[in-house]
């Protein structure tokens, strides 16, 4: 129990506020690395094996959505139960206390939560990449170099929406010609800049969908994935994406049931490619299974970062995504950089 309380009050401290909502500008390929379930899984006379699996609510839970449906519909090829949560830090204690087997988690989190449990929590699966932008109503803004002189308005303090920024400002040779103001939640960002308080602020979707279909001068100036991407290759940093959310897996899980998980994770690709594909549908189940409304999650799809990345594309990205975080501040990634079998190999062992 007392690691249990440790853990979770490092994860506080360091967790990346409302990463439950994360997208991007344009639908994102949902599969970087087809997983196929083992040979076994695919016969009709294996038992089903149970999974609990904790589920964010905002875009990262909903490319988990017609996973969950055809679990409703008893079609899925293991049985599974979910949590849904409103917070990583309401996975992250059922994770850790052997409640939950896999669940949904912001990537530099799952670092965090491998070193703190000694290698058994695993990196299973990429499923969201970028999901910030800079909003705003002034239409002077239209590159990153328009925000020299500027102030802005963000959320995440200490986390990886401040890394993120900072990074790309300091790769524009901005760091010192932009002034940065934080509050506590994206919510109290989106009233200010609703409200007229603010002109330009930092916001993650849904939050983006919901200020600029209220107000129609506000707009998605920026986009911090194409943003991110453009100083890694300044920086000649490598693959590294801005991968904000992830799935793990408790590594006792995968060595007992490996056969099963990899059934799921072949379910969730195709999930993926279901709600990308199909917005109006998976909007229903959205807000039959307590992700987002419907209405939102409809207009939000289109423009949400889903995707599915497994195996050796994801191992490549999220290192060099962590990497990068490191460089900048090790507690970001809970101190050590992970070893390799914290990225789960569906073809392993």
């Amino acid at each position: 129990m007392n690691m249990m309380k440790r853990i979770t009050g490092f994860v506080l401290s360091a967790l990346v506020l409302a990463l439950s909502a994360g997208c991007a500008s344009q639908p994102a390929a949902s599969s970087s690395a087809a997983v196929q379930p083992e040979s076994s899984m695919a016969s009709a006379t294996v038992e089903k094996k149970a999974l609990r699996v904790g589920v964010l609510k905002g875009p990262t839970g909903l490319g988990m959505l017609q996973v969950m449906e055809n679990n409703s519909q008893k079609t899925a090829a293991n049985e599974y139960s979910f949590t849904v949560a409103g917070s990583p830090d309401e996975v992250v204690a059922k994770l850790v206390s052997g409640e939950l087997d896999a669940a949904a988690v912001p990537t530099n989190l799952a670092a965090t939560l491998y070193n703190k449990t000694n290698g058994k929590v695993q990196l299973a699966a990429i499923n969201t990449l970028g999901i910030l932008y800079l909003v705003t109503s002034d239409e002077s803004i239209k590159s990153i170099a328009d925000l020299k002189g500027k102030s802005i308005v963000s959320s995440g303090q200490g986390a990886v929406p401040e890394y993120a920024l900072d990074y790309i400002l300091s790769a524009n040779g901005l760091k010192n010609d932009v002034k940065v103001q934080y509050l506590t939640e994206h919510s109290e960002v989106a009233s200010q800049l609703l409200a007229g308080k603010i002109t330009a602020a930092v916001l993650p979707e849904p939050f983006v969908t919901q200020v600029t279909t209220k107000n129609a001068k506000l707009k998605p100036a920026l986009n911090f994935t194409t943003e991110w991407d453009a100083a890694v290759k300044k920086a000649d940093q490598g693959a590294s994406v801005l991968t904000m959310g992830a799935l793990v897996v408790r590594s006792e899980y995968t060595e007992q049931n490996r056969g099963a998980f990899n059934g799921f994770l072949a379910e969730y690709q195709k999930s993926v490619e279901y709600v990308n594909q199909n917005p109006q549908p998976a909007g229903a189940l959205s807000e039959k299974y307590g992700i987002m409304p419907a209405a939102v999650a409809q207009k939000a799809i289109p423009n949400c970062n889903i995707v599915f990345i497994a195996g050796e594309d994801m191992r490549v990205k999220a290192e060099d995504f962590l990497k990068v975080l490191s460089n900048y501040n090790p507690k970001s990634i809970g101190g050590a950089f992970p070893k390799d079998d914290f990225y789960y190999q569906n073809n392993a062992g």
